[in-house]
């Protein structure tokens, strides 16, 4: 990706403009060989003539070099979900470094630099050394750093912060979390109920529902996507992760959230898995895995948010996300790792000789297209 393209845009202007080389040349005081290897891209102007140039087309020193310091969202999306997909097909580092590389050139797009972060961190493990894994982490925390002080956007800047606690997180640095986020727990807030309500005063009842739907379809995510790492914050206490497995499992059939958000149901079947391991409930641990592998191979994709009969209001919310309705990650990359994690957890080790762990593993296998006896 060249960072200056002067040439075209030159060998056109001139043409509109109606001048041969020769008289470009006199006017910038330059012999018409000059210009003529400006044209082919033979070499580059002296940076003195560009404002001189740039004056005598009418245009801007930027559009002259065909210079673009800023990404349309449209074209970041697609952008991140073409470098998604490289990352699941090239070399690692081969997409690493044009990642770098659109980065320096779009150094001042800080919507672009909050997606490339996380780009960054949703594919860092695919690097083979972890002190590689860790480097890339710390690249997406500079970048959330980077948007936070120099873009002066407010709601870009609250996202930045969140990933950057997250990232910190992947890093294994929970004080550096409680730092940039505090240690205080704030109420959450009533922005959507207010809003719904002064839609619903103005008469706009349609948008009114979208607002409440999409209120409470966060409030739900919310509810259920703690499930997780309050199952492993009481692994110790076999009656208190048996209800709140209930609860949790009785409120998402309700919702049919196997159907509505499978990714989150995959990881509470996932953590229950690894807790009854751990409990020693090995019958339990191979129920839940079993749960695990069955939506992982069963209507999980392709990855898309989407409403459903009860949520009939909130698809042109998703539409409007930075990344689309689409999944962060490649197809073949999420399969990829649905395995690993089962196959790296020291949790599931004592199941390894169970034939239906082994089922299992088979299962997942053939998901991500691999031969079961690889």
């Amino acid at each position: 990706m060249k960072e200056i393209n002067i040439a075209k845009t030159l060998a056109a202007k001139r043409k509109e403009k109606g001048i041969t080389q020769d008289e470009l040349a006199a006017y910038v005081g330059v012999s018409k060989a000059s210009v003529s290897k400006w044209e082919t891209g033979q070499s580059y102007p002296d940076i003195t003539f560009l404002p001189q140039l740039a004056a005598y087309f009418n245009i801007s020193v930027d559009r002259l070099i065909d210079y673009a310091p800023q990404m349309a969202k449209e074209d970041i999306k697609k952008l991140y979900h073409r470098l998604a997909s490289d990352f699941a097909t090239r070399p690692f580092n081969d997409v690493l470094e044009e990642c770098r590389k659109i980065i320096k050139k779009y150094y001042s797009c800080f919507p672009l630099l909050l997606q490339m972060a996380v780009l960054l961190a949703n594919h860092h493990m695919l690097a083979e050394e972890k002190i590689a894994q860790e480097a890339i982490l710390k690249e997406a925390v500079e970048l959330c750093v980077r948007i936070k002080t120099e873009s002066g956007d407010v709601w870009l800047s609250r996202e930045a912060t969140s990933f950057e606690a997250v990232c910190h997180l992947m890093l294994l640095q929970p004080r550096e979390v409680l730092d940039l986020l505090g240690e205080s727990i704030r109420p959450l807030p009533t922005d959507h109920e207010i809003v719904a309500r002064a839609y619903q005063l103005m008469g706009n009842a349609s948008k009114a529902k979208e607002v409440t739907q999409i209120s409470m379809y966060q409030h739900l995510l919310a509810l259920i996507g703690a499930t997780p790492a309050y199952l492993l914050l009481n692994a110790d206490n076999s009656n208190k992760t048996e209800e709140i497995l209930h609860r949790a499992l009785s409120v998402a059939a309700i919702y049919d959230l196997e159907r509505l958000h499978p990714n989150t149901m995959a990881q509470i079947y996932f953590t229950a898995a690894q807790v009854y391991s751990l409990q020693g409930n090995i019958e339990k641990s191979l129920g839940m895995l079993q749960k695990y592998a069955d939506i992982c191979t069963r209507g999980f994709f392709p990855c898309s948010l989407h409403g459903d009969s009860f949520f009939d209001a909130i698809d042109g919310w998703f539409a409007e996300f930075d990344l689309g309705t689409g999944a962060p990650r490649n197809e073949k990359v999420i399969k990829e790792s649905m395995l690993q994690c089962v196959l790296s957890n020291p949790a599931f080790a004592t199941l390894a000789e169970q034939p239906r762990y082994k089922s299992i593993i088979d299962k997942l296998k053939i998901n991500i297209g691999r031969n079961t006896n690889g």
